[in-house]
């Protein structure tokens, strides 16, 4: 498949990878461009930027959490219909799960799709010394092409020609652009990163600013040539899941609203491809669950923002432990399982109520808990067997306490060498599945059809427990 490509990474985070991402693909795209956008490591927000600007779906390239041989195939996938993929790196261009290698970097993911890398450098504080810069991630790994370099904040278009001049006579590496200083250009943030556009805030209006920006300031043809020069990708097959009743679709509510967003979009697609309609809700403003809802997907987000509204909402806390309570499979992440909780206490020690479901409360704390996990499942369930082995990652400052020791846990964490220890996980609580993992599907696609088939026989025996109280009413 000839799919030009291009990776934008940079020698740190916060370097600027997201802004100018987002606005280059809002400059190609007003040249009539078709843009897929994807995004390195497991990050949920950054990609919200991305769809925006494409007005698609971005989704998520993780050699760590998915097998590093359907990485090709899934940006191929995703970019059937694109004239370009645009993938935004994550932190560092090397940097990856450990320290002895590279995996599950921005350079990783470049080598197994063969795609030209553009280096975003934060030049707001040098000169000369940014063409040291460039030649040490050039050079560090040779296997690498290292197509071109696009400046952010400079201080000026003198500034900006300076060090274009170092970096092209000194080591011969093209500068396509820059992108100077302005404040109406930086992104808000909080403690888990940027502020993401599921939440209100001039998005649209930023995008357009950064976008006429890099569009006068940006070799775009340039740009262009180097991302045509990637070679054709090879697509190997990718795992599938079909569902078993195309008749019989049982509704999953998913939440999705300023609160609940963290979901990758492929999540959701193999659970449609295992035969799931999806009815999205809000924990925020809706009242009531989805009709018919026969299983309930609560992802993460920040629940602690918006803490007294969840709380307020006392109608559909009702609704989900009425529900938990008959039997629907519930499955919750993160800001999932803090929502489930009896209490939570937010980041100013405030506490509200929240769904019950689970014994304890989940408090904000200023300690940043991060990783990649492998996790082993410690009981059957219905979207796991005792013994399977499982990877996703954690990213949050809340912790769950006063949870009784005679819960059963879901999940034990491997040892790893950030956390020596063995450590219990989650919880198992009837048919309500809890846990800080994140998980991506593809990685595990059978968990999709377990969630389906779980549905499905909570809708069957909804359906035989109505028709028995018919019986019994004649």
């Amino acid at each position: 498949m000839q799919l030009p490509r291009l990776l934008l990474a940079a020698p740190m985070s916060g370097s600027g990878k997201t802004t100018l991402t987002a606005g280059l693909i809002g400059a190609l795209r007003q040249r009539g461009l078709r843009i897929a956008p994807f995004k390195c490591g497991p990050d949920y927000i950054d990609p919200g930027y991305h769809a925006l600007a494409a007005e698609r779906p971005c989704h998520n390239l993780d050699s760590w959490l998915m097998p590093v041989d359907q990485i090709a195939g899934i940006l191929a996938r995703r970019s059937g219909d694109a004239d370009l993929a645009l993938i935004e790196g994550v932190m560092g261009l090397f940097d990856g799960y450990g320290t002895d290698d590279d995996t599950g970097s921005s350079a990783h993911i470049a080598r197994l799709t063969a795609t030209p890398v553009i280096i975003v450098l934060d030049a707001r504080a040098m000169a000369r010394t940014a063409a040291a810069l460039v030649a040490g991630l050039r050079d560090f790994d040779r296997r690498l092409h290292i197509g071109g370099v696009i400046l952010n904040r400079v201080g000026s278009p003198r500034h900006a020609t300076i060090i274009q001049t170092a970096i092209e006579q000194t080591i011969g590496v093209p500068v396509l652009g820059y992108l100077e200083r302005a404040e109406g250009l930086t992104l808000p943030e909080r403690h888990l990163g940027l502020v993401p556009v599921a939440e209100p805030g001039h998005w649209q209006e930023w995008l357009t600013a950064v976008t006429n920006r890099i569009a006068a300031t940006v070799d775009l043809d340039r740009l262009l040539a180097i991302a045509r020069s990637a070679p054709p990708l090879t697509i190997p097959p990718l795992p599938t899941v079909t569902a078993t009743d195309q008749n019989n679709r049982p509704v999953i509510a998913v939440a999705r609203d300023e609160a609940f967003n963290f979901i990758y979009p492929d999540n959701l697609d193999l659970l449609e491809a295992a035969g799931a309609r999806l009815a999205f809700f809000s924990p925020l403003h809706d009242r009531a669950l989805p009709a018919a809802t026969a299983a309930i997907y609560l992802c993460g987000g920040f629940p602690e923002l918006y803490a007294a509204q969840l709380s307020a909402n006392q109608s559909l806390r009702d609704a989900i432990r009425t529900a938990a309570a008959s039997g629907m499979p519930v499955y919750a992440e993160c800001g999932g399982l803090m929502y489930l909780t009896e209490t939570l206490i937010d980041q100013h020690g405030q506490t509200f109520p929240m769904v019950g479901l689970l014994p304890g409360h989940s408090r904000m704390t200023r300690r940043l808990t991060l990783g990649y996990r492998t996790v082993v499942a410690q009981t059957d369930t219905w979207l796991w067997y005792a013994g399977e082995t499982i990877r996703g990652h954690e990213f949050h400052y809340s912790v769950w306490e006063e949870r009784p020791p005679t819960v059963t846990p879901l999940y034990t964490c491997l040892p790893d060498a950030l956390r020596p220890q063995f450590a219990t996980e989650g919880i198992v609580n009837g048919q309500t599945l809890a846990s800080y993992i994140h998980l991506h599907f593809l990685s595990c696609p059978q968990a999709a059809t377990r969630f389906v088939a779980a549905a499905r026989r909570y809708q069957a025996g909804q359906k035989k427990e109505r028709y028995t109280n018919r019986g019994d009413a004649v």
